[in-house]
C-alpha cells in the first residue's frame, strides 16, 4: 500500500482554514476587509463572548448579487484578482480567496445579502463548508450582514486553545482599530454582549479619527502630509508630541497603501527618533501612511497579509525618519505641566517628621526637587524630614578618617558603607570614593531599588501608604486599557490605587501610593501587558517604580548621603529590580593600566 495519499478534501479544507482563521479576531480582519473593498460607508461588529459564539457584522457596502453567492464559500473564489498580473497593482485588501472559504469550513454561518440594483435580497446558509440553504430574502437596505456562530465547533482542538474573553477581545481590538484609522469616513462600531467598546463617526481629518480612536487630545497631535515625487512616495503622518507617552508600543500603527501592516524596521527608527525627547523605556505615539506604487511592494507572503516586502525599503525609511525627526523637533510642544495635585507645603509634627496627608512625603521632597516650589528651601525640608541624617553618629564628617584602615575591605558592601561622595556626573551617576577604588552609582537605577523594596513590602503587608487626592486626576483610557481596568479593579486598590469610573472611557484616581511620583503613568504601567489581577506582588512593585522614577534629578550631597544609607539597607542593593547593576567599582590598578602607568 503507497504511504503517500491524497488529503480528502473536508481535511484539506480544515488544515486551510488554521492557517488563516487563528481566532475570532481573524474572522473580524477578514470580515471587516471585505466590507472595505465593497465600499461601505458604515460597519457593524457585534460579538457575544468577544466572537467565541457568534460574530455578527452589518455593512452597507455595494452587496452580493444571487449569481456570486454561489461561488462564494468555495475555495480561491474572489472578485478582486483575474490574472497573475493584478497581483502587481493590487488596490484592494483581499485577493486570495481563501478567508470566506476557511470561515465557511469551521462555523456555522448565516448570510443575508442586497445589491444597490436588486430590491430583493438573498440569504446563504453554510455549515462546516456545506451550503444548507440559499433563498431570497426579505431586507431593509442594500448591504452584507453576516452571523458567524460556533467557531471552530468542528475543530475541537483549536477551540480549546482559544484563551479568555478578554484576552480574545484585546485581540479584537487590536485588529479592530487599525481599520478605524485607516478609513476616517466610515462610520464604525464595536460592541461585545451588547455593550459598546468603540464608536467613531465619519469626520474629515485623519488627526481627528486618530484622536477620536485612540482617545487623545488633538492638541497633542501633529500632521504632516509629505510627498517626494522622484520616490513617487507620499507620506502622511499624526505624531504624538511629548505629552503622549506609553510604557507599551500599543499607540504605533503603519499603513502601506491603505493596509495596515507590521514592519519591525521601520518601527525601531522612529522609536529611536522618539529616544531624542522621550525617558527611557517609554515610547510615543505614531500612525504612519504610506503610499508607494504597488509594483514595489509584495504582500502575498502569509495569508494575514500583515507582512510585507520593500523594494527600495532603506530610501522609504530614510525618508521617514527624517520626516519625523525635522516634525518633532520643530513643531512639538512642550511638555504640559499640570496643577499639583497635592498641597507643597509640608506640616512637620512634633516627632520632626512629615507627615504623608500633610504634604509631600519626605521622598518625594529628596528625590524629585523640580516639583518643588522655588519658595521652599529643599535643604531645609530634607533637614527636618530625615532626623535620622541629623544625628551626626550616622554620617559625620569624622567617618573619613576611616576610609584608609589598615583592615582590607573586601565586598562591595563593605567598600561602599565607608565610601566618600566626591561628585556627580551629569546628574545621573554618584561618584565615591573608597581606597583605591572609584564607586560609581546609577542614582536612578539606586532609587529604583530602594522604591522596589519599599513599595513590594507595603503591598505584601496590606498596607500601602496612599495620599488622598482633593482633586481626581482623569485618565482617558484605550479601548485595551478599559478592559484591563475593568479586570483589575481589586489589584489597583491593592497596589494604593482607588479608580472609579467617570465615564465610558475615562477612570478618575481618587488616591495614589505615597512612594509614587506620576499616577497617570503608574495606572498604565499597571494596565500594559498581561492583566494586573495575575500579576504578583513582585510585578506590580516592578511595574509601579518603573513609572515612578525620573532620571536627571540632580542630588546634593546630603541627599546622595541619604541614598546611599537607604540603599545598603536594601536585601539586594547593587541590582535594579530589572536586572541592571546599581553600581560598579573602577579600581586604581585598572585606572593605572589606562593611562600605562603599569
Amino acid at each position: 500500500m503507497p504511504k503517500v495519499q491524497i488529503l480528502p478534501s473536508d481535511v484539506i479544507a480544515k488544515i486551510a482554514a488554521g492557517e488563516v482563521i487563528e481566532r475570532p479576531s481573524s474572522v473580524v480582519k477578514e470580515c471587516i476587509e471585505n466590507a472595505l473593498d465593497a465600499g461601505a460607508s458604515s460597519i457593524e461588529v457585534h460579538l457575544k463572548d468577544a466572537g467565541k459564539q457568534l460574530i455578527h457584522i452589518k455593512d452597507t457596502g455595494s452587496g452580493i448579487s444571487n449569481e456570486d453567492l454561489g461561488n462564494l464559500f468555495q475555495r480561491h473564489a474572489t472578485s478582486k484578482i483575474k490574472a497573475i498580473d493584478d497581483l502587481q497593482a493590487l488596490h484592494s485588501l483581499g485577493f486570495r480567496g481563501e478567508a470566506l472559504f476557511s470561515i465557511g469550513s469551521i462555523a456555522d454561518i448565516v448570510l443575508t445579502s442586497q445589491t444597490k440594483e436588486n430590491p430583493l435580497g438573498w440569504l446563504l446558509h453554510v455549515r462546516g463548508g456545506e451550503r444548507q440553504t440559499l433563498e431570497p430574502a426579505a431586507t431593509s437596505s442594500h448591504g452584507t450582514d453576516i452571523k458567524i456562530s460556533e467557531l471552530f465547533f468542528n475543530v475541537p482542538a483549536r477551540r480549546k486553545f482559544l484563551k479568555s474573553n478578554t484576552t480574545e477581545m484585546n485581540q479584537v481590538l487590536q485588529t479592530f482599530i487599525p481599520y478605524t484609522l485607516l478609513y476616517p469616513n466610515v462610520h464604525f462600531k464595536l460592541t461585545n454582549n451588547g455593550r459598546t467598546m468603540v464608536e467613531v463617526k465619519p469626520v474629515n481629518s485623519l488627526k481627528e479619527r486618530v484622536a477620536l480612536s485612540l482617545n487623545l487630545e488633538s492638541k497633542h497631535l501633529l500632521e504632516v502630509d509629505q510627498t517626494f515625487k522622484d520616490d513617487n512616495i507620499r507620506l502622511r503622518m499624526v505624531l504624538g508630541d511629548i505629552n503622549i507617552q506609553r510604557t507599551r508600543r500599543d499607540l504605533q500603527y503603519f499603513f502601506i497603501n491603505n493596509r495596515p501592516i507590521d514592519h519591525r524596521s521601520l518601527g525601531f527608527h522612529i522609536n529611536d527618533i522618539y529616544k531624542l525627547i522621550l525617558p527611557p523605556s517609554v515610547y510615543g505615539c505614531f500612525v504612519i501612511y504610506m503610499e508607494i506604487d504597488p509594483s514595489t511592494i509584495d504582500v502575498n507572503i502569509h495569508p494575514t497579509k500583515r507582512e510585507v516586502k520593500i523594494e527600495q525599503e532603506g530610501r522609504l525609511i530614510s525618508l521617514i525618519r527624517n520626516t519625523v525627526e525635522y516634525t518633532l523637533m520643530s513643531k512639538g510642544g512642550m511638555r504640559t505641566l499640570f496643577e499639583p495635585q497635592r498641597t507643597l507645603e509640608p506640616t512637620v509634627n512634633d516627632s520632626n517628621s512629615v507627615s504623608a496627608d500633610q504634604g509631600i512625603e519626605a521622598q518625594q521632597i529628596i528625590y524629585n526637587p523640580g516639583h518643588v516650589q522655588s519658595s521652599l528651601n529643599p535643604a531645609r525640608l530634607f533637614e527636618r524630614a530625615t532626623p535620622l541624617f541629623a544625628n551626626q553618629d550616622v554620617f559625620s564628617p569624622e567617618m573619613d578618617k576611616h576610609l584608609f584602615n589598615e583592615t582590607p575591605v573586601h565586598s562591595l558592601h563593605e567598600k561602599f558603607s565607608q565610601a566618600r561622595h566626591i561628585g556627580s556626573f551629569i546628574n545621573k551617576y554618584l561618584l565615591w570614593e573608597s581606597g583605591p577604588s572609584l564607586i560609581l552609582v546609577d542614582q536612578h537605577a539606586a532609587q529604583e531599588r530602594i522604591m522596589f523594596e519599599k513599595f513590594k513590602s507595603q503591598i505584601d503587608e496590606g498596607a500601602v501608604e496612599v495620599q488622598n487626592l482633593l482633586t481626581p486626576i482623569v485618565v482617558k483610557l484605550t479601548p485595551h486599557e478599559r478592559i484591563a481596568w475593568e479586570e483589575s479593579k481589586q489589584a489597583l486598590q491593592q497596589a494604593g490605587l482607588e479608580t472609579t469610573a467617570f465615564d465610558d472611557d475615562t477612570v478618575a484616581i481618587q488616591t495614589i501610593p505615597v512612594l509614587i511620583k506620576d499616577a497617570e503613568r503608574l495606572l498604565r504601567s499597571l494596565l500594559s501587558g498581561d492583566k494586573a489581577e495575575r500579576c504578583d506582588h513582585l510585578t506590580i512593585a516592578r511595574r509601579a517604580c518603573k513609572a515612578s522614577i525620573v532620571t536627571g534629578d540632580r542630588l546634593s550631597p546630603e541627599q546622595a548621603q541619604h541614598q546611599r544609607k537607604q540603599l545598603l539597607m536594601c536585601k539586594d542593593p547593587f541590582i535594579c529590580p530589572h536586572g541592571r547593576p546599581t553600581a560598579i567599582e573602577i579600581t586604581d590598578n585598572f585606572l593605572e593600566k589606562q593611562f600605562l602607568r603599569s
